[in-house]
């Protein structure tokens, strides 16, 4: 394991734990960002450009604003409830830690993690991002004209709720 990885990799758990466990929405969705923004920088390491290139595009760019710009367009004046403590949380975060060593157990035995280094892909970015453009122009459009249609559609509403709370 290398220092960056572990930078990464301590980056991307803290956010995390982060963006579940704060009161403010807005900044529960700015540790999502920097999460995804770990997770791209762990693909460009790794040496999955277009992943990580993606990655930042697609998550940081598009999805994470989209979140902010949700919370923001969608919230109330009133404070939430205060910091509530369950009963069954310490019961919640064992199983979790539970689950969390079963599957870390599965899959370090199975067959895929004892098999060798596979050799680097021969395609680049450059091939993917023509290939994503001459063949593939289509879907793209159309995910480009959904995602339009779905934050106009989040305004729209956002704009409703508050005439009618006036």
């Amino acid at each position: 394991m290398t220092l960056a990885f572990a930078i990464l990799a301590a980056l991307i758990v803290v956010s995390a734990v982060a963006a579940m466990t704060l009161r403010n929405l807005v900044h529960c969705a700015l540790c999502l960002a920097v999460a995804f923004i770990g997770l791209a920088g762990t693909y460009l390491q790794l040496g999955a450009q277009f992943v990580g290139l993606s990655q930042v595009l697609v998550y940081v760019g598009a999805v994470a604003i989209l979140i902010v710009f949700a919370i923001l367009l969608t919230r109330s004046g009133e404070p939430g409830p205060g910091r509530q403590f369950s009963a069954t949380a310490l019961m919640g975060v064992a199983i979790a830690l539970a689950v969390f060593a079963v599957l870390g157990k599965v899959i370090t035995s199975s067959a895929v993690a004892k098999r060798g280094v596979l050799p680097a892909p021969q395609t680049s970015v450059a091939q993917l991002g023509q290939k994503l453009m001459t063949d593939y122009i289509l879907p793209l459009e159309v995910l480009a004209l959904l995602l339009t249609a779905a934050m106009i559609g989040a305004v729209i509403i956002a704009l409703k709720e508050k005439e009618s709370a006036k």
